[in-house]
């Protein structure tokens, strides 16, 4: 199968300038195919809110381009690194079956591409459908360095809904008017949280509430009548993002490249790592309307970008000039206030699988697993490295172990080649203290262990994780993402979990299918897979901030029995260290 992209025209002058949308059509070939790609990682000058910058982007793209498959493809991606900084690219969602090597994040399952140099990740799509997409998985790179990764059905397979007459993917994403690299680089040196935001935008564009901004703002054509498909990603670094679109109605139709059952909504939640597909339907009075998204923020007290991204739905049978006295700026859609967790709460749990499905019912790991921020105490707490509160530096944490990447080797290269003191396997399988998680927290508890710890799942085993948020620092929701993985979300509360009462309120018929979720703020998730995949696989909190802090571990899973069951050797030009 061969994708061919062709760039939507504008019907009429005034929408000449900023038209971004794609219109993707596949070829009819029956077979599944290789898709080969080049990818150059390079910097260029971009220019966003009246600067330039000298931005890190793939191909001379930003977003970087879009992988347009279907079920059962395989790709062979050529990665040149022609930036001055190490990076991997990960490709978010994709089980990466028996084949970590693919999987992408640094220090992990590969060590990094060094500049200069290359790598060929090489991986097949196996019964995933839907939208997933693709970043750089080193450091902050992901600000700029991401795009779509969009799974058709195989041929003969239609969607499970009416076929739509087009589909338009939509990137959610994060814009700072400084290097990325760079506000990373001072927030862990003074040990202070970073340097917010300076706008959204939607596929790499800020949208005309900004300055400088109104001749590119993404447009999207319609026609009265007709079904788009709109694929939702939000690859923002660090802010879980409240999308509208103004006098609209969307139906839910799949999450995560997991379809689900279809339900109406006029907003959706999506926090960093999440896609969500969504139908919509052009039944409003023919005019401009904005697409629009903006914070939902849960940290209390935290600093965040309060800005608004927008693009303009635009119905073609709508006059490009318009009627003296009319205005010209498009209708705003109404989208909830920054905190309003309970319209969060809401649309997170109208989410469910399309059909009934096999949840893993009898246990044989039943984990714990406290996720939150903390704080370092200084020795000097007055020094220019201890800004964060009351003199202290910001941490965070899974069970109090804060995680510490590997400078040397990969996790996963020092497993196989059997290179000790890379990690251990003792990560604790429940908090080793236990206390009110959602109450006032002893001092005592807030600074964490640093640790390179493992926790290791034999293959085949069923796996249940209830992640408990704390009120350590601050409660938030926190999208926690497990590498390699799809998984059931069966339950979520607020409070703190309680072992004897919540599972008998769990949803073991259609619970959805996801490899990103967030902790309630405040409150716990409980989720369940089948540990049948082995490899080393990263669990994170998709907070860019959050994940360099410490917030993540890693599963271990051993092989099975036979070849069927193990890890693949590795490809021989995996970088070393």
């Amino acid at each position: 199968m061969e994708a061919y992209n062709l760039t939507v025209k504008p019907w009429c002058s005034c929408l000449l300038l900023g038209l971004f949308a794609v219109i993707t059509f596949l070829s009819s070939s029956a077979n599944a195919e290789t898709h080969y790609h080049e990818f150059v990682i390079q910097a260029r000058p971009v220019k966003r809110l009246c600067r330039i910058h000298n931005t890190i982007t793939v191909n001379g793209q930003f977003p970087g381009p879009a992988l347009e498959v279907r079920n059962g493809d395989s790709l062979v991606i050529k990665v040149v690194n022609s930036a001055q900084y190490n990076i991997t690219l990960h490709w978010h969602g994709i089980r990466q079956l028996r084949n970590p090597w693919a999987d992408g994040p640094s220090y992990v399952t590969q060590c990094p591409i060094r500049p200069g140099a290359t790598y060929t990740y090489r991986f097949t799509i196996i019964n995933q459908e839907g939208t997933l997409w693709w970043h750089a998985h080193s450091e902050w790179l992901r600000a700029t360095v991401y795009g779509p990764l969009n799974i058709h059905p195989k041929l003969g397979s239609p969607y499970p809904f009416s076929t739509p007459k087009q589909e338009y993917t939509l990137l959610l994403g994060e814009w700072f008017d400084r290097n990325p690299m760079d506000v990373l680089k001072q927030a862990l040196f003074t040990g202070a949280a970073p340097n917010v935001s300076d706008a959204y935008t939607i596929n790499g564009q800020p949208g005309d509430l900004y300055r400088c901004s109104g001749k590119e703002t993404v447009r999207i054509p319609i026609e009265s009548g007709e079904t788009v498909l709109l694929r939702i990603v939000n690859s923002a670094l660090n802010q879980e993002l409240f999308f509208a679109i103004a006098n609209h109605q969307m139906t839910v139709v799949g999450v995560d490249a997991a379809y689900t059952k279809p339900f109406t909504t006029r907003v959706i939640m999506i926090g960093p790592g999440q896609t969500t597909n969504v139908l919509l339907t052009a039944d409003q009075p023919p005019a401009h309307y904005y697409i629009a998204a903006r914070a939902y923020n849960t940290a209390m007290n935290a600093p965040f970008d309060n800005t608004t991204t927008t693009a303009i739905l635009e119905y073609k049978s709508a006059s490009c000039s318009t009627k003296k006295g009319q205005s010209s700026r498009p209708i705003l859609p109404r989208l909830p206030a920054y905190n309003d967790t309970a319209t969060a709460t809401a649309f997170t749990a109208g989410i469910k699988s399309l059909s009934q499905v096999k949840v893993p019912t009898a246990i044989d790991e039943n984990l714990f697993f406290t996720v939150g921020l903390g704080l370092n105490n200084c020795t000097r707490p007055n020094s220019p490295r201890c800004q964060g509160p009351n003199g202290t530096r910001f941490t965070a944490s899974i069970n109090n172990v804060s995680f510490v990447f590997p400078t040397t080797n990969s996790l996963m290269q020092a497993y196989y080649q059997g290179v000790p003191g890379i990690f251990t396997t003792d990560f604790p399988p429940v908090p080793p203290i236990q206390f009110n998680y959602t109450g006032n927290v002893n001092r005592g508890l807030w600074q964490p262990v640093p640790g390179t710890k493992l926790y290791k799942l034999k293959y085949g085993s069923n796996v249940q994780i209830v992640f408990q948020d704390t009120s350590i620092v601050t409660t938030e929701d926190h999208p926690i993402h497990l590498h390699g993985y799809q998984f059931y979300v069966v339950g979520s509360g607020f409070g703190n979990f309680n072992p004897s009462t919540d599972p008998a309120k769990f949803n073991f018929i259609d619970p959805p299918q996801r490899n990103t979720i967030g902790s309630n703020p405040g409150g716990w998730v409980a989720i369940r897979f089948v540990a049948d995949n082995p490899g080393i696989w990263l669990l994170h909190c998709h907070i860019d901030s959050h994940l360099r802090w410490g917030l993540a571990m890693s599963f271990l899973v051993e092989n099975g029995v036979g070849q069927s069951q193990s890890v693949i050797p590795p490809p021989a030009d995996l970088p070393q260290c």
